[in-house]
Protein backbone atom coordinates (compact mmCIF):
# COMPACT_ATOMS: atom_id res chain seq x y z
CA UNK A 1 0.00 0.00 0.00
CA UNK A 2 1.43 3.52 -1.05
CA UNK A 3 -0.06 6.27 0.84
CA UNK A 4 1.31 9.87 -0.29
CA UNK A 5 0.96 12.85 2.10
CA UNK A 6 1.30 16.13 0.82
CA UNK A 7 0.53 20.17 1.79
CA UNK A 8 2.84 23.14 3.45
CA UNK A 9 5.28 23.55 5.67
CA UNK A 10 3.80 23.76 9.31
CA UNK A 11 0.73 21.62 9.07
CA UNK A 12 2.11 18.39 10.63
CA UNK A 13 2.84 16.61 7.69
CA UNK A 14 5.66 14.85 9.17
CA UNK A 15 3.77 13.92 12.31
CA UNK A 16 1.15 12.38 10.55
CA UNK A 17 3.10 10.15 8.40
CA UNK A 18 5.29 9.19 11.63
CA UNK A 19 2.29 8.66 13.13
CA UNK A 20 0.70 6.17 9.88
CA UNK A 21 3.90 4.22 9.83
CA UNK A 22 4.27 3.51 13.69
CA UNK A 23 0.22 2.46 13.27
CA UNK A 24 1.27 -0.09 10.39
CA UNK A 25 4.77 -1.23 12.22
CA UNK A 26 2.16 -2.16 15.08
CA UNK A 27 0.18 -3.71 12.82
CA UNK A 28 2.46 -5.93 11.65
CA UNK A 29 3.51 -4.43 8.66
CA UNK A 30 7.27 -4.06 7.40
CA UNK A 31 7.02 0.09 6.44
CA UNK A 32 8.97 2.59 4.84
CA UNK A 33 9.17 6.44 4.87
CA UNK A 34 10.69 9.00 3.12
CA UNK A 35 10.09 12.94 3.06
CA UNK A 36 11.29 15.87 1.37
CA UNK A 37 10.30 19.33 3.13
CA UNK A 38 12.62 21.70 1.34
CA UNK A 39 11.02 25.01 2.53
CA UNK A 40 9.04 23.69 4.76
CA UNK A 41 9.46 26.33 7.09
CA UNK A 42 8.57 29.38 4.66
CA UNK A 43 5.21 27.54 4.03
CA UNK A 44 6.77 25.93 0.92
CA UNK A 45 5.94 22.35 -0.41
CA UNK A 46 6.13 19.06 1.99
CA UNK A 47 5.71 15.69 0.75
CA UNK A 48 6.14 12.67 2.52
CA UNK A 49 6.31 9.02 1.42
CA UNK A 50 4.69 5.83 3.51
CA UNK A 51 4.74 2.35 1.82
CA UNK A 52 3.68 -0.81 4.11
CA UNK A 53 3.36 -4.36 3.12
CA UNK A 54 4.81 -7.90 4.16
CA UNK A 55 8.15 -6.86 2.71
CA UNK A 56 9.21 -2.93 1.39
CA UNK A 57 12.35 -2.63 -0.95
CA UNK A 58 12.20 1.26 -1.11
CA UNK A 59 10.59 4.38 0.28
CA UNK A 60 9.61 6.39 -2.47
CA UNK A 61 6.07 5.35 -4.03
CA UNK A 62 6.67 4.95 -8.12
CA UNK A 63 4.59 7.27 -10.41
CA UNK A 64 1.75 6.22 -10.83
CA UNK A 65 1.52 3.60 -8.00
CA UNK A 66 -0.11 5.66 -5.17
CA UNK A 67 -3.08 4.24 -3.57
CA UNK A 68 -4.03 7.23 -1.42
CA UNK A 69 -3.13 10.65 -1.20
CA UNK A 70 -3.97 12.85 1.65
CA UNK A 71 -3.25 16.39 1.00
CA UNK A 72 -3.48 19.01 3.38
CA UNK A 73 -3.81 21.73 0.49
CA UNK A 74 -5.95 21.85 -1.91
CA UNK A 75 -3.33 23.29 -4.64
CA UNK A 76 -0.41 20.78 -3.62
CA UNK A 77 -2.71 17.86 -4.60
CA UNK A 78 -2.72 19.08 -7.78
CA UNK A 79 1.20 18.95 -7.98
CA UNK A 80 1.04 15.01 -6.77
CA UNK A 81 -1.04 13.41 -9.48
CA UNK A 82 1.69 11.88 -11.42
CA UNK A 83 1.81 9.57 -8.27
CA UNK A 84 -1.72 8.41 -8.36
CA UNK A 85 -2.68 5.01 -10.05
CA UNK A 86 -5.99 4.89 -11.51
CA UNK A 87 -9.13 5.03 -9.37
CA UNK A 88 -6.48 5.74 -6.61
CA UNK A 89 -8.39 7.19 -3.38
CA UNK A 90 -7.71 11.16 -3.01
CA UNK A 91 -8.57 13.01 0.30
CA UNK A 92 -8.33 16.77 0.76
CA UNK A 93 -8.43 19.30 3.01
CA UNK A 94 -10.39 21.91 1.85
CA UNK A 95 -8.04 24.62 3.05
CA UNK A 96 -6.32 27.29 0.11
CA UNK A 97 -2.93 29.02 0.98
CA UNK A 98 -2.36 31.36 -2.01
CA UNK A 99 0.53 31.61 -3.98
CA UNK A 100 2.39 34.79 -4.66
CA UNK A 101 0.77 35.33 -8.10
CA UNK A 102 -2.95 34.91 -6.35
CA UNK A 103 -1.86 37.25 -3.84
CA UNK A 104 -0.95 39.94 -6.17
CA UNK A 105 -4.06 39.42 -8.51
CA UNK A 106 -2.35 38.19 -11.43
CA UNK A 107 -3.81 34.55 -11.68
CA UNK A 108 -6.74 33.20 -9.81
CA UNK A 109 -6.79 29.77 -7.41
CA UNK A 110 -7.32 26.78 -9.54
CA UNK A 111 -9.97 24.78 -9.41
CA UNK A 112 -7.92 21.52 -8.84
CA UNK A 113 -10.73 18.99 -9.37
CA UNK A 114 -10.82 18.46 -12.98
CA UNK A 115 -6.76 17.99 -12.83
CA UNK A 116 -7.63 15.17 -10.43
CA UNK A 117 -10.63 13.80 -12.22
CA UNK A 118 -7.70 12.82 -15.20
CA UNK A 119 -6.25 10.11 -12.74
CA UNK A 120 -9.32 9.50 -10.60
CA UNK A 121 -13.16 9.69 -9.30
CA UNK A 122 -12.45 8.71 -5.70
CA UNK A 123 -11.96 12.35 -4.72
CA UNK A 124 -12.77 12.94 -0.83
CA UNK A 125 -13.30 16.57 0.43
CA UNK A 126 -12.66 17.41 4.40
CA UNK A 127 -13.21 20.46 6.04
CA UNK A 128 -10.66 19.54 8.67
CA UNK A 129 -9.83 23.16 9.62
CA UNK A 130 -13.77 23.63 10.60
CA UNK A 131 -13.46 20.35 12.45
CA UNK A 132 -9.76 21.48 14.21
CA UNK A 133 -12.21 25.00 14.92
CA UNK A 134 -15.20 22.93 16.32
CA UNK A 135 -12.32 21.79 19.29
CA UNK A 136 -10.56 24.92 19.69
CA UNK A 137 -7.44 24.03 18.25
CA UNK A 138 -6.00 24.57 15.03
CA UNK A 139 -3.03 22.39 15.28
CA UNK A 140 -4.94 19.20 15.28
CA UNK A 141 -5.98 19.31 11.44
CA UNK A 142 -3.55 16.42 10.77
CA UNK A 143 -4.43 14.42 13.93
CA UNK A 144 -8.67 14.72 12.42
CA UNK A 145 -7.10 14.16 8.87
CA UNK A 146 -5.42 11.11 10.31
CA UNK A 147 -8.98 10.17 11.24
CA UNK A 148 -10.18 10.42 7.99
CA UNK A 149 -7.43 8.38 6.69
CA UNK A 150 -7.96 5.59 8.88
CA UNK A 151 -11.55 5.08 7.56
CA UNK A 152 -9.53 3.73 4.36
CA UNK A 153 -7.44 1.15 5.74
CA UNK A 154 -7.32 -2.03 8.04
CA UNK A 155 -6.12 -1.30 11.46
CA UNK A 156 -8.87 -0.47 14.30
CA UNK A 157 -9.48 2.70 15.72
CA UNK A 158 -7.84 1.22 19.17
CA UNK A 159 -4.75 0.98 17.74
CA UNK A 160 -4.68 4.33 16.46
CA UNK A 161 -5.49 5.61 19.58
CA UNK A 162 -2.87 3.56 21.49
CA UNK A 163 -0.35 5.19 19.36
CA UNK A 164 -1.55 8.46 19.81
CA UNK A 165 -1.75 7.89 23.47
CA UNK A 166 2.33 6.95 22.63
CA UNK A 167 3.16 9.96 20.28
CA UNK A 168 1.53 12.77 21.98
CA UNK A 169 2.55 14.51 25.58
CA UNK A 170 -0.08 14.29 28.03
CA UNK A 171 -1.02 17.87 27.72
CA UNK A 172 -2.02 17.72 24.09
CA UNK A 173 -2.94 14.07 23.94
CA UNK A 174 -6.77 14.54 24.79
CA UNK A 175 -7.43 16.87 22.15
CA UNK A 176 -5.71 14.67 19.44
CA UNK A 177 -7.40 12.08 20.47
CA UNK A 178 -10.92 13.73 20.56
CA UNK A 179 -9.85 15.30 16.63
CA UNK A 180 -9.15 12.12 15.62
CA UNK A 181 -12.23 10.83 16.23
CA UNK A 182 -14.16 13.26 15.07
CA UNK A 183 -11.71 12.73 11.52
CA UNK A 184 -13.41 9.56 11.67
CA UNK A 185 -16.98 10.51 11.88
CA UNK A 186 -16.06 13.40 8.96
CA UNK A 187 -18.68 12.30 6.10
CA UNK A 188 -16.25 12.27 3.05
CA UNK A 189 -18.00 14.45 -0.20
Amino acid sequence: MNVLMTGVGGQGIILASDMLSEVMMRYGCDVKKSEIHGMAQRGGSVMSHVRYSEKVASPLIPFGSCDILLSFEELETARYVAYLKENAHVIINSYRLSPPSVISGSQSYPDIIPIIRERTEKIHMVDGNAVAEEIGNPRCVNVILLGTLSTFLEPEEALWLDCIDSMFKEKIRSVNIEGFKKGRLVKVQ
